[in-house]
């Protein structure tokens, strides 16, 4: 490959430097952010000598040349096009920037739940090993190590909404220690911890905003949406004050300010507004999921890779972890997975009836990541180019999702899908090799059925 040819040639195809807002790559693909996606020419591009595949996602087009080839063609293709290199964070806020509002809140919510998840997945991790230990042996939940390890496992989860708010502090721009503090008035131990609730003899109240009406003195244990909205309006005051107030004053009185006005408005307006509503929709969602027959889950699990489409599936992170908060276990990762593994399943079997060799050098890989729980190479580089098989993999999707309302399969944990989902999922594993089992044989199989394996003339236009 002569990566200079390559380089411009991939310019050129894009409409010119002019139509480039930023440029960046990771171990296999270069990602662009362009200004007008109608100037890219996609069937030329995936034409250029080296490229192994163009999808968009995220606002970024992508273009998989491979480990190593990718690193000489960056360079070379900011060597032609005049930009200077940045990293996959500021070419991702790019892309952000140029999408419509709500994709915008939608990925914020995504970014607030995302750096959280080791100590979810932690805390779902021993949750379900202890579990599946202690059916094994039951003489083992009496024991001091049982009672040791279990308080490990539950501490994420007893602690979420400080988690949370030093999350959502950081990508709001605030003080992460003030949303700590704001996250931590929320689960105070003077308030009645709201899992304790339905046992309690007497709720006990104080008057709020001068006697007009009374609050629950009730903790925020089981709830996420009201901890991100009480930060983001901290956030908001923190940086009026770092503003307005004068320096010398600053250190003293915006600190002060931010947490008393907060914290009054989070335990008297935010939170029990907020609360409500979260409540609502995670009792629709359990609604649709426990549908007799497993219809609903069936409807989502055909839903989901379209949402991935859309670039909203963001808002299925706040989700999970709102299920795992209320009730202790999440029933949305198994309907994700399926719909993942239907995704994987249908380009694995594009990839063995296509005879374009281009096609199913992208198409392989593709699937084996979307298998561990990535899809969108699987679905903007190969499934929704080609429909068919994309159709399918929401048809897999909806049957792997109805075995997992059926058996009722759920995880300890959120942000693992697919084959290392196994790991969460100890408690009901057979139910949930079950759905992925299912998932890949009705996603493979209707993919076999209809798609004819012919090579495409030009990929950007046949839909096979």
């Amino acid at each position: 490959m002569d990566y200079r040819v390559t380089a411009q040639s991939i310019c050129t195809a894009v409409g010119g430097k002019e139509n480039i807002i930023s440029a960046a790559h990771c171990a296999t693909r270069l990602r662009l952010v362009i200004a007008d996606n109608a100037k890219c020419d996609t069937a030329a591009l995936e034409q250029v000598d080296g490229v192994k595949g163009v999808f968009e996602a995220s606002g970024q087009l992508q273009i998989i040349l491979g480990t190593g080839a990718v690193n000489k063609v960056y360079d070379e293709f900011l060597a032609v096009t005049g930009l200077a290199g940045g990293s996959k964070e500021e070419v991702k806020q790019a892309a952000a920037a140029k999408a419509p509002w709500y994709k915008q809140a939608i990925k914020t919510l995504g970014d607030v739940f995302v750096p959280i998840i080791p100590a979810i997945v932690a805390s779902g991790l021993l949750m379900g090993l202890l579990e599946g230990l202690a059916n094994v042996f039951p003489a083992m939940a009496s024991s001091g190590t049982y009672t040791i390890v279990h308080l490990f496992s539950n501490a994420a989860f007893v602690f979420l909404p400080v988690l949370i708010a030093v999350s959502a502090a950081k990508v709001f721009g605030g003080n992460q220690f003030l949303g700590a503090v704001i996250g931590m008035i929320m689960i105070h131990p003077d308030l009645l911890n709201a899992w304790s609730v339905a046992g309690a003899e007497s709720i006990p109240t104080a008057e709020a905003w001068f006697g007009l009406y009374s609050i629950n003195l009730v903790g925020y244990q089981g709830h996420v949406i009201p901890v991100v909205i009480a930060v983001w309006v901290m956030c908001l005051l923190e940086k009026f004050l770092h503003r307005h107030v004068p320096e010398m004053l600053d250190l003293f009185v915006t600190p002060l300010v931010t947490v008393l006005v907060t914290g009054y408005l989070t335990l008297t307006v935010i939170g029990p507004v907020f609360s409500t509503l979260e409540s609502g929709v995670l009792t629709a969602m359990q609604w649709l999921i426990a549908l007799p027959f497993g219809l609903g889950a069936a409807a989502c699990g055909a839903l989901y890779a379209p949402t991935v489409v859309a670039g909203v599936h963001h808002m299925y992170n706040a989700l999970e972890a709102g299920m795992l908060s209320a009730t202790g276990v999440n029933t949305w990762m198994p309907i994700a997975t399926a719909a993942n593994v239907a995704q994987g399943a249908a380009a694995l079997a594009f990839a063995l009836k296509t005879s374009d060799p281009k096609q199913k050098e992208l198409a392989l890989p593709a699937s084996l990541s979307a298998f561990l729980g990535i899809t969108e190479p699987a679905i903007f580089g190969v499934n929704l180019r080609f429909f068919k098989p994309f159709a399918a993999g929401c048809a897999g999707g909806a049957a792997g999702a109805l075995v997992a309302g059926l058996l009722g399969v759920n995880a300890t944990a959120y942000g693992i899908t697919g084959v290392f989902g196994i790991l969460i999922t100890t408690h009901n594993l057979p139910g949930y090799l079950l759905v992925m089992a299912v998932a890949f044989a009705v996603a493979l199989g209707l993919t076999f059925l209809l798609y004819s394996g012919k090579k495409a003339a030009t990929a950007a236009t046949t839909k096979e």
